[in-house]
């Protein structure tokens, strides 16, 4: 049949199984917004305050859910604030589709209003991306970018199409994903996912089997190939102790009596110190950031290490092996499982829980209201199944040493871009993406104010987030290095200015509460909860509160500072 460019858009969508998008609209993708428009029993839009806020929200949609999340914006200054959220997205392995439209053909190039070469500002932040000159062409490359998006290594791609190309007919031939025809690029992508050899395998279960004292570091790699039940089943029988990157956070149970916690320069004692005395260091995902292994040189020195991971790329690029499996995780991780001699408990695990009993000093003084008491106050009222979001800084670092996450997909957080203000997008997609669980945003309040328009959004939408603002009155975590490194020079730290953000919610018609102590905090909560409603708590914490443990730069991880 003929259809429009813009019509093909949303049938491609639909034929993906998309039911949901997020975006903003604009002269340049009208056409394929007046297509949503007759489609709408089809395919939700979810339009937010700003585009950062949409591709966030797509990117928390997908992080949730486990599919690929969709974000639509207009061409020019729509499409350039979406390149925060697709670089976030590219550098935590997120499946993003996102839709762009640019000015018609005979324009571009030529300084065009709202004209900007948007294909070639992300050619580094996405796995692929796509300018469509021929309508003919537009729904295989449709189909193509979400191949590209959720193959391998999942990633971000974006399709940008000129306005006369969502104009113009061409013939559409409805296919199920399961019969779309596997172009050239995504047979590409997909071969190269490799499979490791039989020898391979069984060297690789020789030194796990042979290993005295060894130790997993676990990254997002476990969580996005849903392998944790296969990760907890090797950790168990090789009783090896785990520790995750703060994107692994929730590929093994916190309270498992294995898990040591988050590595890195806000490791704890147990994991820092366990990577440096272990004999075999097993990176399952995880791609050895600088914020985890600080001074390489001095990572891990006493071990061989075994990298698992799905991207060649990532082998050998930060840290040499002693040996390596690329293929799928979760098929590599039971096949190990089959293949290692059962290890029992020994002095090792007994050193490494001595290990884990440490608490920061900092962590045990009592304030009006600690994070500590904040987080384990949350997580007692909405169990494991909520969802838990964050923006970038202090407040991240104490949700992931103090919130005991128990099941995948539950934490999102921006962790190889650090991006602040990416939270409260991400609360918005995981709400719509399952408005069955509670989600809790954690934000801090230099981190709330870069996407707090989007306060607009959940109060529209009566999503029922609830919002957790720490508010110290600084940007908390510059302020701690300025304290420690730079001799209390706070220079332009502290938010010593608007606005109220009890009144702020009260303008979006969104419950506002305040909570100074424990306990106006958790009759704050407790209502917040049961009303059912958008909501956010205001919680006043001490300036000087700080993260520790806490590794300097460029120092060994299991050099900790321990307390102020």
């Amino acid at each position: 049949m003929k259809c429009t460019g813009a019509k093909i858009v949303v049938e491609c969508l639909a034929e993906q199984g998309v039911d949901t998008v997020f975006g903003y609209p604009g002269g340049t993708i009208l056409n394929i917004y007046d297509e949503l428009y007759k489609n709408s029993d089809r395919i939700r839009h979810i339009l937010t305050a700003h585009e950062q806020g949409a591709t966030h929200a797509a990117d928390g949609y997908a992080r949730a859910s486990g599919t690929v999340g969709v974000v639509m914006a207009t061409s020019g200054p729509g499409c350039t604030n979406m390149v925060t959220g697709i670089a976030t997205a590219y550098m935590d392995s997120v499946p993003l589709v996102a839709i762009t439209c640019n000015v018609a053909q005979s324009l571009l190039g030529k300084d065009s209003f709202q004209e900007v070469d948007i294909t070639g500002i992300t050619m580094s932040i996405t796995k692929h991306n796509y300018i469509v000159r021929d309508v003919n062409s537009l729904a295989g490359i449709m189909r193509e970018a979400f191949d590209i998006a959720r193959c391998g290594r999942p990633g971000p791609v974006l399709i940008d199409i000129p306005k006369d190309v969502t104009a113009a007919l061409a013939e559409y031939e409805p296919l199920a994903v399961s019969s779309c025809a596997r172009s050239e690029a995504v047979k590409r992508c997909a071969s190269k996912v490799p499979v490791p050899t039989e020898a391979e395998m069984d060297r690789a279960a020789k030194l796990l089997s042979s290993a005295k004292r060894p130790f997993f570091y676990v990254g997002g790699g476990v969580v996005i190939s849903d392998a944790s039940r296969e990760l907890v089943a090797l950790a168990e029988r090789l009783n090896a102790p785990v520790a995750v990157s703060l994107m692994g956070k929730t590929a093994i149970p916190a309270r498992h009596e294995l898990c040591t916690g988050m590595i890195g320069m806000h490791g704890t004692k147990a994991s820092n110190t366990a990577a440096n005395q272990c004999d075999l260091l097993v990176a399952i995902g995880a791609r050895f950031s600088d914020r985890v292994i600080s001074d390489p040189s001095k990572f891990a020195r006493e071990s061989k290490i075994l990298q698992i991971d799905i991207d060649p790329a990532e082998i050998n690029k930060n840290v040499r092996t002693e040996a390596c499996l690329n293929g799928n995780i979760r098929e590599i991780l039971a096949g190990l499982a089959a293949r290692v001699e059962a290890r029992g408990r020994d002095a090792w695990n007994d050193k490494v829980d001595e290990w884990k009993t440490h608490l920061p000093s900092m962590y045990s003084k009592k304030t009006p209201l600690h994070p500590k008491f904040v987080l384990e106050t949350v997580h007692s009222r909405v169990g494991d199944d909520a969802i838990v979001s964050t923006e970038v800084g202090q407040h991240q670092m104490w949700v992931a040493q103090f919130y005991p996450f128990a099941k995948p997909r539950t934490f999102l957080t921006s962790g190889g871009l650090g991006t602040m203000g990416y939270g409260t997008g991400a609360a918005i997609g995981a709400q719509v993406a399952c408005p069955g669980k509670r989600v809790v945003h954690v934000a801090g309040d230099g981190s709330f104010r870069m996407n707090l328009n989007e306060l607009a959004t959940i109060s529209h939408y009566k999503l029922p987030i609830i919002i957790i603002v720490a508010n110290n009155g600084t940007l908390g975590m510059v302020r701690q290095w300025q304290k420690l490194f730079y001799d209390k020079r706070y220079s332009e730290t502290t938010l010593d200015r608007p606005p109220d953000f009890v009144k702020l919610a009260d303008a979006f018609a969104v419950r506002g509460f305040r909570a100074t102590s424990e306990d106006e905090f958790a009759a704050a909560f407790d209502e917040a909860l049961a009303s059912g409603e958008p909501a956010l708590i205001d919680c006043y914490m001490d300036i000087d509160e700080m993260v520790f443990p806490m590794v300097p730069a460029g120092k060994p991880i299991d050099e900790l500072l321990l307390d102020a």
